[in-house]
């Protein structure tokens, strides 16, 4: 069966002075009407009052009949819009508890972006023409739209190394699910390796923050020393940008091949539903988990697997993976992190990320095979648990 996936394609482009001030002037509107529907909505919430995006459109309207807000109508109507729209989801992802409450926009740290509809731009010939302007955006096309494809929405953002991209939202017909194979995998996460596959594999971690550390630590320096509100601090500002998104560029790079190859090559594949965000407030450990993007690997491997008809299963957290036996299944107490190899009371000896690895495959054919949910051990084989037991071994 023929299925459509909606596919954005991100490209460099290199806007004109004045198409640059244009996308400004763009970003500051937009932020500013998201900011402003943001706080009617949340002093009408304060009343107990629910206001929706038909309420906040309204508002928009009226605003730009004032003198203080008559600056609005110079920009195009559709990217203010499209931010009530996107104004409305965040509510909606709060009231279904999948988010946080919203969050006002700052002008230096949120995303600058403006999103496009194809009332908004033409598309002719390759060459992309947004409204309110009479040139092309230079675009830098590092590989082809899907044949036959015309955008659908088009997204403008500049990130905080001033770069320019433009993100078109396409249908991709070459997106089909691949024939189905009986190959399964487990991936156990890691530091040491930033993958562990049940099939013995280990995929090395490469540090990408680690191999720049010095480099940014320098920008970061220049940058600390700069006075505040100085056009020499904002150039080591962007200094420091550009390393980070060096970093950034390098590891999503090396996380889109690793998930695509997975995703080609297994039917099944199992991890552990970890939740990073509370992993990451361990200040031992927070550098090396965020280096590791393991949430970002979660993200590309679950939307890969639904577009090539794969499956993804994610094993409860607190299974105790590292600490249970895949051989015999007797539960181990008290193992610490530096542990990296165990024998069990059966004689098996284990690496513990290979041993975790193929304990979440049993676990996660298990789900799929009967469909339950796959919890905490607390009990060895035996029957009595692993406490009890180890408490009787210690004894005289």
């Amino acid at each position: 069966m023929a299925i459509h996936v909606k596919r954005a394609f991100k490209y460099r482009f290199y806007p004109t002075d004045a198409q640059a001030a244009e996308l400004s002037r763009t970003f500051g509107c937009v932020r500013k009407v998201y900011n402003m529907a943001l706080a009617a909505r949340t002093e009408a919430w304060a009343r107990q009052e629910r206001v929706n995006y038909n309420a906040t459109s309204a508002m928009l309207a009226a605003w730009k009949k004032t003198e203080e807000l008559a600056f609005l109508n110079e920009v195009s109507s559709v990217p203010l819009q499209q931010a009530l729209r996107h104004l409305q989801g965040a509510f909606t992802n709060f009231f279904a508890k999948r988010a946080k409450y919203p969050r006002f926009k700052s002008k230096k740290k949120s995303r600058a972006s403006a999103e496009y509809t194809s009332s908004a731009f033409r598309f002719r010939d390759g060459r992309v023409t947004l409204a309110k302007m009479t040139e092309p955006l230079d675009i830098v096309w590092s590989r082809p739209l899907p044949e036959g494809s015309t955008p659908s929405t088009v997204t403008v953002s500049r990130d905080a190394a001033g770069r320019w991209f433009v993100s078109m939202l396409c249908d991709d017909p070459a997106v089909q699910p691949l024939p189905a194979t009986d190959t399964a995998v487990g991936i156990d996460v890691g530091l040491d390796h930033l993958l562990t596959l049940s099939t013995g594999e280990k995929v090395a971690n490469p540090r990408h923050e680690r191999r720049d550390r010095a480099r940014l630590a320098k920008a970061q320096r220049d940058h600390a020393r700069k006075a505040k509100g100085s056009a020499n601090r904002a150039k080591a500002g962007r200094r420091v940008a550009k390393i980070h998104a060096r970093i950034a560029d390098r590891r999503r790079d090396g996380l889109h091949k690793l998930t695509t190859r997975l995703v080609r090559e297994n039917q099944t594949l199992v991890i552990e539903d970890l939740t990073v965000r509370n992993m990451v407030k361990n200040h031992m450990l927070a550098r090396a988990i965020s280096d590791a993007a393991w949430a970002e690997f979660r993200t590309m491997l679950e939307y890969k697997a639904a577009w090539y008809g794969r499956d993804v299963v994610a094993v409860d957290r607190f299974f105790p993976s590292s600490k249970l036996c895949s051989h015999c299944g007797t539960l181990q107490v008290g193992m610490l992190l530096n542990v990296r190899t165990w024998t069990c009371d059966c004689g098996t000896t284990h690496d513990r990320d290979v041993n975790a690895a193929q304990n979440l495959l049993a676990a996660g054919l298990a789900v799929t095979a009967c469909g339950a949910g796959v919890r905490p051990q607390r009990r060895t084989p035996g029957g009595q648990s692993a406490t009890k037991q180890e408490t009787q071994r210690r004894e005289p």
